[in-house]
C-alpha cells in the first residue's frame, strides 16, 4: 500500500499523543528529507521522510517492544516491507537484529539519537536555536555523559562508523539538517 504523508501523520498520532514524541518525529522526518537531498537520493525524499516520521511509531505505547511492535502495526495496515524494515532497523543491537544496510537506514540510525542531543544543546543557548549552533558546542556536551544522558553516544558513534563518516561529519551534517527545517518543527 502506498502511504501518503497525511496518512502517516494520522497513523503516528494514533499511537503517539505526547507533544515531545510528535515533535521528534517531525524533526526526524525533515532531517531525513534533508539527508536524502544531500546524499543524492532526492527522488526518494518522500520515502526517507516517511521513514523518519514513523521511526518511533511504537515507542510511546510500547517502549519495551520498540522496533518490534511497529512492524506488526505496519504489516496489519499492509504497508511496504521496505518501509517496515527501514523503520525497524534503527533499533539494531538494542531491540532488533535488523542491521541497517541502505545508506538511508544508516543515516536514521546515527541521526536519531543525535538530533536529541543537538536539540538539548540548542535549548541551553540564549537563542534556543540550532541556527547559531556550532560543532564545538555539541562536541563539548557530547563528552559530558550526564548531559542528555538518554541520547546514546555509543549508537551515535556506531551510526557514524556505519556511514564511514567521522563523528564530527555526522554532527555537522545533522546540525545543518536541523537548521534547514527548524521553522517547521518549532511550530508543531
Amino acid at each position: 500500500m502506498e502511504l501518503t504523508r497525511e496518512a502517516a501523520w494520522e497513523l503516528l498520532k494514533e499511537y503517539n499523543k505526547d507533544h515531545f514524541h510528535l515533535k521528534h518525529s517531525v524533526i526526524m522526518e525533515n532531517v531525513m528529507r534533508w539527508y536524502a537531498r544531500e546524499l543524492g537520493y532526492g527522488g526518494e525524499e518522500d520515502f526517507w521522510g516517511l521513514v523518519g516520521l514513523l521511526h518511533d511509531l511504537d515507542f510511546e505505547l510500547y517502549p519495551e517492544e520498540h522496533c518490534i511492535k511497529c512492524q506488526e502495526i505496519m504489516r496489519e495496515r499492509g504497508l511496504d516491507e521496505r518501509l517496515i524494515r527501514a523503520v525497524a532497523s534503527h533499533g539494531y543491537m538494542l531491540h532488533v537484529d535488523i542491521k541497517p544496510e541502505h545508506e538511508m537506514e544508516k543515516v536514521l540510525y546515527g541521526a536519531d539519537e543525535l538530533t536529541g542531543l543537538i536539540g538539548a544543546v540548542a535549548i541551553m543557548r540564549p537563542s534556543k536555536s540550532v541556527q547559531d549552533l556550532e560543532l564545538k558546542s555539541v562536541k563539548k556536551k557530547y563528552k559530558t555523559l550526564n548531559f542528555a544522558a538518554g541520547c546514546s553516544r555509543e549508537v551515535i558513534q556506531r551510526g557514524a562508523d556505519m556511514l564511514g563518516w567521522s563523528l564530527d561529519e555526522l554532527i555537522t551534517r545533522t546540525i545543518l539538517a536541523m537548521r534547514s527545517c527548524e521553522e517547521i518543527y518549532e511550530n508543531i
